[in-house]
């Protein structure tokens, strides 16, 4: 390969971006016909709607309107499991022109396929791609992110669907641009941010750049520019009549730690709220045993449960105390990761063990009102857990447990800090809706004056 071509696949396609709509279903609610005529005439954009507001028939008739106009198949890649979701919305709203491909191999004009899958295609054979859950790549080894980078680059039409841009890590929003063909993530970094090395707060914890002070305001407008969100109707302006979340009940269940931890390799004198992460994560193994019991305790009062756990060793004591219950683990394969997953959506099982950095994306768990939590630093993690339950379309309100050990303080108030900075987040990317922000470049003319060695 010559270096020019090595070059030229490293760049996005560029072209004018956005059609007119030419097919809205009548039975979507006015904001979800609101923000697919947006997406539709943009071209390229990210949507960030909250769970049960509708990102999945917004796919399927964005998809339908590309296919209308380029004559080509439009893909959409989504989570493990979520394609069945897609399956029956779009046979709810009457678009039949729908596949799963698992092999590669496809028979209509809507090819549905998971990130695990993506090898599978090949990208000239698409001009419009939709990524359903889009934050779930953070969660995906080096490969899986670099093959579909590499993807989308040569395609002409790109949207992003996904619940939560991170609160805690606005690199996200700059992937996402970047994704998209607009600004690259390290521009966006030097042009808004400043390095912020300050881990102190639990707030703060895991953030390596805050905004500007000056560059607030100009850096929600510049993520409107390619972006819509939205947590209810009304953030549109829309009635929220039908959007009403049902009640959500968090409980916190503390177990005592009777171990003294163990850091560094030195025995600690006395056991104190973990503050590092080193001494977060022994406090973590050292109550494994203590809160698994705890948690099926809880557990064995309600008829289906989500356990959400962080390390193998806790899901398979999981397992081993909860009888009834089925484990999703990292090591196997994706058909049968797909089945168990299923078959709980299904209502054929009651109790699942899992992670939330493999199965929180995507999936309609309504039909469950129980989940527990063994909560860690992650907000984005634990808000995905539990919408799968606490999303709109249920009634029911839905019981979240969280179980930790009484040194895992901290975690849980990085937690509620980061719950905030979420909600300042979607204000600030609502109230700046639509508004423009242009970049502005400097052509540099000047003569350049060389030492007099150089001369």
């Amino acid at each position: 390969m010559k270096y020019q071509d090595f070059l030229e696949l490293k760049k996005h396609s560029i072209s004018e971006y956005g059609i007119k709509a030419n097919f809205i279903p009548d039975k979507m609610f006015d904001f979800q016909k609101y923000v697919s005529n947006h997406m539709i005439e943009k071209g390229r954009c990210a949507f960030f709607g909250d769970t049960g507001t509708g990102k999945t028939v917004i796919e399927l008739t964005t998809a339908t309107n590309y296919i209308k106009a380029t004559n080509k198949p439009v893909l959409i890649i989504t989570p493990l499991a979520v394609a069945d979701q897609h399956l029956r919305e779009a046979l709810k709203f009457g678009i039949d022109d729908v596949c799963h491909t698992k092999d590669g191999k496809y028979n209509k004009k809507i090819v549905l396929c998971n990130y695990e899958r993506l090898h599978k295609l090949n990208t000239s054979d698409f001009d419009c791609v939709i990524l359903d859950e889009s934050s779930i790549l953070k969660n995906f080894d080096g490969a899986i992110k670099n093959q579909l980078n590499t993807f989308l680059k040569k395609v002409k039409y790109r949207f992003l669907f996904t619940a939560t841009p991170s609160p805690n890590d606005f690199v996200e929003l700059g992937t996402s641009s970047e994704a998209l063909g607009y600004m690259g993530y390290t521009d966006m970094l030097t042009k808004f941010f400043t390095n912020n090395e300050d881990t102190i707060k639990p707030q703060n914890i895991g953030t390596k750049w805050i905004l500007k002070g000056h560059a607030t305001d100009d850096f929600f407008k510049w993520v409107s520019g390619w972006s819509i969100s939205m947590r209810k109707p009304s953030d549109l302006g829309f009635s929220d009549d039908r959007f009403i979340l049902p009640e959500l009940i968090v409980n916190y269940n503390s177990v005592k730690n009777e171990k003294n931890l163990v850091v560094n390799g030195q025995i600690q004198l006395f056991n104190q709220i973990a503050r590092r992460l080193t001494e977060v994560r022994e406090e973590q193994k050292c109550t494994i045993e203590d809160r698994c019991i705890k948690a099926v305790e809880i557990a064995s009062n309600h008829p289906k449960t989500v356990y959400w756990c962080n390390y193998n060793n806790e899901g398979d004591l999981l397992q081993e105390l909860d009888k009834d219950s089925y484990q999703i683990k990292g090591s196997m394969n994706i058909d049968k990761k797909e089945e168990i997953l299923l078959a709980f959506a299904n209502g054929e099982i009651d109790k699942l063990i899992t992670k939330a950095k493999m199965t929180a994306f995507g999936l309609n768990w309504q039909h469950c009102g129980h989940t527990v939590y063994f909560p860690d630093f992650s907000y984005e993690k634990y808000y995905q857990a539990i919408r799968r339950f606490w999303r709109f379309g249920r009634t029911e309100p839905v019981i979240c447990d969280l179980v930790f050990s009484d040194g895992q303080q901290r975690v849980l108030d990085s937690l509620l800090a980061k719950t905030s900075k979420a909600d300042q987040l979607f204000t600030k990317l609502n109230t700046t809706l639509h508004q423009d922000f242009t970049i502005k470049t400097s052509e540099f003319n000047k003569q350049v004056i060389l030492p007099t060695f150089l001369k």
